[in-house]
């Protein structure tokens, strides 16, 4: 409890020094705002999203499905505090037969988040805080009908991790580029197994020429490069990087289409496979709708 606190402190302070008496009104509150007042991050697998990433050397799919929604706004000078709900899951497609995708494991998420942010002139400080549950699955297309076995002998396990999660970013909007960095840490008050680290850290960035492909009915079309690099590890700790390249057809922080090129490399990022190292070139397509 005592580390919830010192989140909770350490996301809001900036705002509640800021924060004065005559600006609290109850015209500052908004029920459901729109767009997102914190961005998901682009290459942590870990967002809720809709999409399908390919896998060149496997032919297998990951197919992502989620909501992410502020509920509540508050606004006070140049800054903004708002709570909302997560909910997203995505799963591994190993094949497609009988007129179905053979589905072999399924991560699910569900939680909540609290986010900053300040403007300043053109640029922003944004943070956020996630309190968000983990758990992770076989399906039935990770067994085999012909010999009623478990594939490669892996059975399902009792996988868990309820975790906070804290990041904090500085955002550059110019006229020409978008930058966005950040960097943050999770602990799990949660694992299963056993093994699965309580802390872990990461950083990342995304850089965008938002408009150097022209536009489609007055929206961008632009260019983006983004990378996630995090710990992970059960044991010992290793290092998940995934990195993407690729067009979004649409305002940068508002709705749009994106289709990249992606690389991963680390830990499996199914929970299931989670003593796995993997790495993977992909081909992806998704939809933002903040």
């Amino acid at each position: 409890m005592k580390l919830k606190y010192c989140l909770l402190l350490l996301i809001f302070f900036p705002a509640l020094t800021s924060l004065k008496a005559q600006n609290f009104q109850t015209n500052n509150f908004e029920f459901l705002p729109g767009g997102l007042n914190f961005q998901p991050l682009k290459a942590n697998h870990q967002e809720a999203r809709i999409g399908v990433l390919y896998h060149t050397a496997t032919t297998n799919l990951k197919v992502d499905i989620g909501n992410n929604i502020d509920l509540l706004a508050y606004r006070w000078a140049d800054s903004k505090l708002t709570t909302g709900i997560e909910f997203m899951a995505y799963a591994l497609s190993t094949s497609y037969k009988g007129n179905r995708l053979q589905i072999d494991a399924v991560d699910g998420f569900f939680g909540g988040n609290l986010s900053y942010t300040k403007k300043i002139d053109k640029n922003k400080f944004a943070a956020r805080l996630r309190i968000i549950h983990n758990s992770a699955h076989f399906v039935d297309g990770h067994y085999d009908l012909s010999t009623h076995q478990w594939i490669d002998g892996r059975e399902p396990i009792p996988y868990t991790e309820d975790f906070g999660e804290l990041t904090a970013a500085h955002i550059i909007n110019s006229s020409v580029f978008y930058f966005r960095y950040y960097g943050g840490f999770s602990y799990s008050t949660l694992v299963r197994p056993a093994a699965l680290k309580r802390y872990n850290f990461h950083a990342g960035f995304e850089f965008v020429l938002p408009a150097v492909l022209g536009k489609i009915d007055e929206k961008d079309c632009g260019i983006f490069l983004a990378n996630f690099t995090g710990t992970q590890g059960s044991n010992k700790y290793q290092l998940n990087q995934q990195t993407m390249l690729g067009v979004k057809l649409g305002n940068w922080e508002e709705k749009g289409i994106l289709f990249y090129l992606s690389y991963y490399s680390g830990g499996d990022i199914f929970g299931a496979y989670y003593d796995r190292k993997i790495s993977k070139f992909g081909i992806g397509f998704s939809v933002d709708y903040p």
